[in-house]
């Protein structure tokens, strides 16, 4: 399959970190199919000499030749295997930055293309095939002909012997390989869905187990797994069978090779030596042959691997080094903004425009489906526009690249946290955490006294037992990463969804400072607690702007229950605009 020039250079540039590794198991490799004749060589020496002359001093000398050679065979089979593993794990280590930067872009901005690819078991298997003996073995097949020939020189019959049972175990690989092709690529695929649904399952395990969903969801697991476990079958019974046929193949050329050549040794066509040493040069010879027909899947799977790698890196290019631009002002001018999911789908925005200035907090509202989290994505740079611009201090947001969030924060809906300690987490899985700004963020996201309460504090293990937390405070913890940069924008989505009356007191402080301190908040929500502190409103309606202005003429002029809402805005911090 064609990949773009931005993947083929990645993945040139694995094989270029390689090539000395593989130069060496090649070069390892003549050597150790040169110390294959030894055995034959010895054979040919015991019965034409040795049992003829009935020297036992020459059987002494030759067997100590024989040994002092199988002991630097080992010794360079040895080096060559060691090679191999290092060039398996070379790759993947040339590839996995790469790939993750891929799969992490792809995961945000097309989450539905991501669930399609596995780049972790491509990977691996990559790995796996440099590292294990189908490899080696494909480096010893240009070294059948040459056994072959050597046949050959014992005696022309044996040699086309030996050539029309290698032709047939070559033809038999060919076979195995065009007719197990599409059922390892399907079991691949079912095996993949099979895991993608045991993930999704996982993830909604408490709604399942208290919905009753167990018995259902397994049901569909096993069906998917019995699907998987079928088409595997029935690869591994065809690669099976061709593996079969060519070892028992292989044993019979092997005995016939010994009853032709006994027979031409009746005929005094040539020596019993040579009748031993041709058999054991006929099996040299074909044992890569039947390796790499035995271990045929896994020479398919790492091809399947490197192309769904090629793919993704083709789908998903490495983006340019971009100018890096200082921090901005909190100005966002966001002018005849269009989203649209997918070519024919209505649009989810549609020509939405507003500005906000310094020191200036943005409330968005209206009913679910309307766009919210849509435009959070958007100003949070996981969603492209399709149309209209979105400047962050006068910039696109396209021109900070990956440095966007060096000046956004992002509050999602749904929060994540990782295997991590506290602080880690707070300060977004940097290696080296800064503690001043980890400490800075915490407490400026009011979750500081939170912290100090857990055994090991900020050295606290999240998703372990050291770290229990309510599902407000991990959202007060999300808050507190986002706060990690003291970026100069705030984009909050349905912040205080999980907040108890304490938790909302002290996000409407986070609103507060940041207005304080010039900087711009983005509050998307549904609640009128959430909307305190905003200066102003846009109320969106079926992706489109309804209405735009200071909040108490949004909620007088538009939202029905406008005295309840203005009763609690009122009793809450920055009530008065």
């Amino acid at each position: 399959m064609a990949t773009s020039e931005a993947a083929k250079t990645t993945v040139e540039a694995a094989g270029e970190r390689v090539r000395g590794l593989l130069g060496s198991a090649l070069f390892f490799s003549v050597f150790t199919n040169l110390l294959m004749l030894t055995g034959p060589l010895f054979m040919l020496q015991i019965y034409d000499r040795v049992l003829g002359s009935r020297s036992e001093e020459t059987l002494v000398a030759l067997f100590g030749l024989v040994a002092l050679l199988y002991l630097f065979y080992g010794l360079l089979e040895f080096a060559r295997s060691r090679v191999m593993a290092r060039v398996g794990a070379r790759v993947q280590s040339a590839l996995s930055g790469r790939v993750m930067d891929a799969v992490l872009e792809l995961s945000a901005l097309r989450p539905k293309e991501a669930k399609k690819v596995a780049p972790v078991q491509d990977l691996d298997a990559l790995r796996t095939f440099f590292a294990s003996p189908v490899a080696l073995a494909l480096m010893d097949l240009p070294w059948t002909p040459i056994f072959l020939i050597a046949i050959f020189i014992f005696h022309p019959i044996l040699g086309w012997l030996a050539l029309g049972g290698a032709a047939i175990l070559v033809v038999t690989a060919l076979l195995n390989q065009i007719t197990t092709r599409k059922k390892t690529l399907a079991a691949a695929q079912k095996s993949a869905q099979a895991a993608r649904f045991s993930r999704d399952a996982e993830n909604g395990a408490e709604y399942i187990w208290s919905q009753g969903m167990a018995g259902a969801i397994r049901a569909r697991w096993e069906a998917l797994q019995a699907d998987a476990l079928g088409e595997s079958t029935g690869a591994a019974d065809w690669s099976g069978s061709f593996t079969s046929f060519s070892k028992a193949t292989r044993f019979f050329l092997q005995s016939a090779i010994l009853a032709v050549g006994a027979y031409l040794v009746l005929q005094n066509q040539m020596t019993a030596g040579a009748m031993i040493a041709a058999s054991i040069l006929l099996g040299r010879a074909l044992a890569p042959v039947e390796q790499s027909i035995g271990s045929w899947a896994l020479v398919q799977r790492a091809r399947q691997a490197r192309t769904a790698l090629g793919t993704l890196l083709e789908a998903v290019p490495e983006r340019a080094r971009q100018t890096a631009l200082p921090q901005p002002e909190a100005t966002l001018s966001v002018q005849n903004l269009t989203v649209i999911a997918r070519r024919g789908d209505p649009p989810i925005l549609r020509g939405v425009s507003f500005d906000l200035a310094p020191g200036q907090a943005l409330g968005v509202i209206g009913k679910s489906g309307s766009g919210k989290t849509t435009l959070a994505r958007v100003l949070s740079g996981t969603v492209a526009p399709s149309g209209g611009e979105v400047r962050l201090g006068g910039a696109t947001l396209d021109q900070f690249g990956p440095d966007l969030g060096k000046h956004l924060g992002y509050l999602p809906q749904d929060v994540s946290f990782f295997d991590a300690t506290v602080a880690e987490n707070i300060a977004q899985m940097a290696t080296d955490p800064d503690p001043q700004k980890v400490v800075a963020a915490a407490q400026k996201a009011r979750v500081h006294d939170v912290v100090l309460k857990l055994p090991k504090g900020y050295d606290a293990v999240i998703n372990g037992s050291e770290a229990r937390l309510s599902g407000g405070q991990m959202q007060r913890l999300a808050l507190a990463r986002a706060l990690y940069n003291d970026p100069v924008l705030l984009v909050l989505d349905e912040p205080n969804s999980a907040l108890d009356a304490e938790g909302s007191d002290a996000l409407n402080k986070v609103v507060l400072d940041m207005k304080a301190a010039g900087k711009a908040v983005i509050i998307m929500t549904h609640r009128p607690t959430a909307i305190s502190c905003c200066d102003t409103l846009l109320v969106l309606d079926n992706g489109a702007r309804a209405a735009f202005g200071p909040r108490d003429e949004i909620i007088r002029s538009m939202m029905k229950n406008a005295g309840d809402v203005q009763k609690v805005v009122q009793a809450k911090p920055g009530g008065q605009s």
